[in-house]
């Protein structure tokens, strides 16, 4: 085990870093979405995160949505873990990560929730798989390519991680590598033709939606791009473009279609929620986040999409925001 004050040294190193392009966020002004349309969907305020935080990752497990990790005011890496229940309008402290992440990934999958990768004291490939059923965490075979800020979904009986950045201002990752729960092992696919991170991930009838995201952790270069994969022919193809390039993104598949939730950029933080439609290759504008913000979480349980986290303004900044959208 590395010495305490190295990990401490080395944390608050990288979180300067990461966080030294926002000294002084700018005001929360969400870009307009491309699309004229009249919006449509409706939003609820629900029961507020209880622990205040951005660069969380979201997963629904068993008709609760779990919010992971994250950073806390002050910019503190957290591995806080809390269960939200859309039933009871309830939350609940669950077992923390092994290990405090924030920009890390989660995905349910066979009854368990696995998170994968994320910045702690440096970029990680450490995967972690949560049992609700005696609220604890294992350790699992590491992710070949340590990274943060990617995506992670779920097809099948398969996790497909994609994208992600060494740090701030690090290299771009392409890589997409892909996890099998049942024999604790990895296997690296075609990478990404867009390598980028702060992405967006969707699934469609099986096939794979890589969504918006930046270049080199700066949300000044922000991207619109839509690449789907197959994980059958193991073949990228480029979509339609995101209309607002945005990154800092969360996205949730409900309906056959694929809704993009806010982001960042040096203007602000996006309100826009657009949904993609994978048999037509469109877009369209429905109605947005009450509270624009970027770095949030998004899972469904049944009709509904629940948004909760994130920051305010771009760069460090948190809240407890609990939004359900029904479209």
């Amino acid at each position: 085990m590395k010495n305490p004050a190295t990990i401490v040294i080395a944390m608050t190193l990288m979180l300067a870093g990461l966080l030294g392009c926002s000294s002084t966020p700018a005001p929360a002004t969400p870009a307009p979405s491309a699309n004229s349309s009249q919006p449509t969907g409706k939003w609820q305020q629900r029961a507020p995160l209880p622990s205040p935080r951005s660069e969380v990752t979201a997963a629904a497990l068993d008709g609760k949505v779990f919010i992971i990790g994250g950073l806390t005011p002050g910019a503190g890496m957290t591995g806080l873990v809390e269960a939200y229940d859309p039933g009871s309008d309830t939350w609940e402290k669950k077992a923390d990560l092994p290990l405090p992440l924030h920009h890390t990934s989660a995905v349910a999958l066979g009854g368990k929730i696995y998170v994968i990768g994320g910045f702690s004291a440096g970029a990680t490939g450490e995967v972690f798989e949560y049992d609700p059923s005696n609220d604890t965490w294992r350790v699992r075979a590491s992710m070949p390519t340590p990274r943060g800020a990617h995506a992670a979904v779920a097809v099948g009986d398969r996790i497909y991680v994609v994208g992600g950045v060494t740090g701030f201002g690090g290299n771009n990752i392409a890589a997409l590598e892909v996890y099998t729960p049942a024999t604790d092992s990895w296997e690296v696919k075609s990478p990404m033709p867009t390598a980028r991170d702060h992405l967006a991930l969707g699934v469609v009838d099986g096939k794979i939606y890589a969504i918006g995201g930046r270049l080199r952790h700066s949300f000044g270069s922000n991207l619109n791009v839509n690449e789907a994969y197959d994980p059958e022919t193991d073949i990228w193809i480029a979509k339609s473009p995101l209309p607002a390039a945005r990154s800092g993104i969360a996205a949730a598949a409900l309906g056959g279609l694929i809704y993009i939730f806010g982001g960042e950029s040096p203007g602000g933080t996006f309100a826009d929620n657009e949904g993609y439609d994978p048999a037509t290759d469109t877009w369209a504008r429905f109605a947005p986040m009450p509270t624009p913000r970027h770095g949030l979480g998004a899972a469904v349980v049944e009709d509904t999409i629940y948004v909760i986290g994130g920051g305010v303004s771009p760069g460090s900044s948190d809240s407890r925001a609990n939004e359900a959208f029904t479209p």
